[in-house]
C-alpha cells in the first residue's frame, strides 16, 4: 500500500496533519487496559494511517463494528507518507498524541525493528506468534526485532505491473492487447522506445507516463539490493542497479516522455480524470487509488499488463501498536482481524491491495477487475508477487529513496542536469541518514 501506499489534496495536507494530531491528542495516550471512553460503554479505537489503506472504502470498519457493537473506529490519515512519518516521529518522541493503531510503510519498518523497539508493543504478548504461518516469510521477518519481537502485522505487499490507458493507445495507433504490449516492452528500453513512438503520434496531447520518479521507483523495486546491503552498509552510491534506474529515468525526462507531475500532488490527482498520461507503473495498491481519482468515467479505459524486465515490489505496509496506545488489547484484536486472510482477500477484490497473507493469495488467484477492462489482476499480481525478490531493507531506506526521487523531479521539471541533480541527492541523503 502501501504500502504505499495516497491523497486528498496537498492544499489540505498540512491541515489534515494538524487535525489528526489534535484529534489523537484529544483521545489521549497512556497504558490504559482499554476502559470504555464513550457514551454507552463503547470503546473508540483510533487508527492513524497514511495514503489510502482502503479499509473504510472496502467496508471493513463497518463490518468490524457490526461484529463488535462495543467498538467504534475513528480513522485519521495523512496524504503524504513523508509528512506522516515526520509527524509520527515527533509524537513518538513526546509520547503523546499517538493512535491505538499506527500504519508503518515497508520502507520504514527497519527503523522500527532496529531503532524503536522501545516505542512499539511486542505483539507476541497478545498471541501474534501464532500467526506466523499465515504470512509470507519475508513479510513476517521484516517486522521482527533482533530479540524476536513482533512489531507489526503485515497488510499488503506491492507486486508491480504496468497500468495503461487503452483508449489513448488506440488513438495513437498502438497495440492495446495486454499480452502484445508485454512482449513489446519486455525490457525498459522497449518501454521507452514505445513511449517515444507514442509521443510522435500524439504531439502536444497526453504524456507517456506520469513522472520519472514513478519510473525510477518501479525499476528499483525489481532489485534485491538497492540502498543497503545485507550487512547494513549504505551502498546506493555505487550500486549499478540504482544507476540503471537513474539513467533510464533521466533519459525519459530528456525525451519529454513525462507529464512532470509530482506523485500525490493535487495536479497529479487531477491528471487521472484528464487523461494527462498514457501509462503508469503501478503496484497492486495503486489500483484503488486510480479508481478513486479517475472515477466512474475511467472505467474500461484502463488496463494492466506485465511489467517490463521482470517482477518487482513497491510498497506494502504494517499495522503497529505504540506503547503509548490507550486501548492495546482491542487494537490488537482489530489489526489481527484486518490482516486475516478473509479480510485481505476482500480488500484486494475491492481496492486492489495485494495480500501478504498466504491464505488470501490463494483466494484471489482468479480475480478480475471490471474497472481495468477485466484484467486478470489475481494472476498478474500473483505471478509478480511470486517472482519478486526479497528486498534488503535498511534503516533509512525510505529517506534515501525520497531524496533520489526528489532530485529526479528537479531534472524533469526544472531541467537540472542529471549530474548536478545526483550530486544534490547525495548531499541530501547524507543529511537524512546522518
Amino acid at each position: 500500500m502501501p504500502n504505499a501506499r495516497a491523497a486528498k489534496r496537498a492544499a489540505v495536507r498540512l491541515g489534515a496533519v494538524a487535525l489528526a494530531g489534535a484529534l489523537l491528542a484529544a483521545c489521549g495516550s497512556g497504558s490504559s487496559d482499554g476502559a470504555s471512553d464513550s457514551a454507552g460503554g463503547k470503546v473508540t479505537l483510533t487508527v492513524d494511517l497514511f495514503g489510502s489503506f482502503g479499509y473504510k472504502e472496502a467496508g471493513l470498519y463497518a463490518e468490524y463494528e457490526k461484529l463488535h457493537p462495543n467498538v467504534r473506529i475513528k480513522q485519521t490519515d495523512t496524504e503524504d507518507e513523508q509528512d506522516y512519518w515526520k509527524s509520527l516521529q515527533t509524537r513518538l518522541a513526546g509520547g503523546g498524541g499517538l493512535a491505538d493503531v499506527q500504519g508503518i510503510e515497508v520502507g520504514r519498518i527497519a527503523a522500527v525493528t532496529q531503532q524503536q523497539t522501545d516505542k512499539f508493543e511486542d505483539l507476541k504478548k497478545y498471541g501474534a506468534d501464532k500467526l506466523k504461518d499465515q504470512f509470507a516469510e519475508a513479510k513476517w521477518s521484516a517486522a521482527t526485532g533482533k530479540d524476536g519481537q513482533v512489531l507489526g502485522l503485515g497488510t499488503d505487499v506491492g507486486p508491480e505491473a504496468m497500468c495503461y490507458r487503452s483508449d489513448l493507445f488506440k488513438e495513437a495507433g498502438l497495440p492495446t492487447d495486454r499480452a502484445e504490449l508485454a512482449t513489446k516492452w519486455s525490457t525498459w528500453d522497449g518501454y521507452l522506445a514505445l513511449g517515444k513512438e507514442f509521443k510522435e503520434k500524439t504531439p502536444g496531447k497526453s504524456a507517456w507516463l506520469d513522472s520519472v520518479g514513478s519510473l525510477y521507483t518501479i525499476m528499483i523495486g525489481q532489485e534485491k539490493e538497492r540502498y543497503y546491503d545485507a550487512s547494513g552498509k549504505l551502498i546506493y552510491e555505487n550500486n549499478p542497479a540504482v544507476k540503471a534506474a537513474w539513467d533510464a529515468s533521466t533519459e525519459a525526462a530528456k525525451a519529454g516522455l513525462s507529464a512532470k507531475l509530482d506523485q500525490w500532488s493535487p495536479q497529479w490527482n487531477q491528471a487521472f480524470s484528464a487523461g494527462s498520461f498514457a501509462t503508469m507503473p503501478c503496484p497492486a495498491w495503486m489500483l484503488g487509488y486510480i479508481k478513486g481519482q479517475a472515477g466512474d468515467a475511467g472505467k474500461g479505459k484502463w488496463d494492466i499488463a506485465k511489467l517490463p524486465a521482470g517482477a518487482g515490489n513497491w510498497g506494502g505496509s504494517y499495522l503497529s501498536i505504540p506503547k503509548a496506545a490507550k486501548h492495546k488489547k482491542e487494537a490488537y484484536e482489530l489489526i489481527q482481524w484486518l490482516t486475516a486472510p478473509e479480510q485481505q482477500a476482500k480488500l484486494f477484490t475491492k481496492q486492489g491491495n495485494f495480500p501478504s497473507s498466504t491464505g488470501a493469495i490463494e483466494k484471489v488467484a482468479t480475480a478480475k477487475d471490471p474497472y481495468f477492462s477485466d484484467a486478470p489482476i489475481g494472476q498478474i499480481f500473483g505471478d509478480a508477487a511470486k517472482a519478486a525478490p526479497v528486498q534488503v531493507l535498511g534503516v533509512h531506506d525510505k529517506n534515501v529513496a525520497d531524496q533520489i526521487t526528489n532530485a529526479l523531479s528537479e531534472v524533469e521539471r526544472k531541467g537540472t542536469s542529471p549530474d548536478k541533480a545526483w550530486s544534490t541527492a547525495k548531499k541530501n541523503v547524507q543529511n537524512a541518514t546522518g
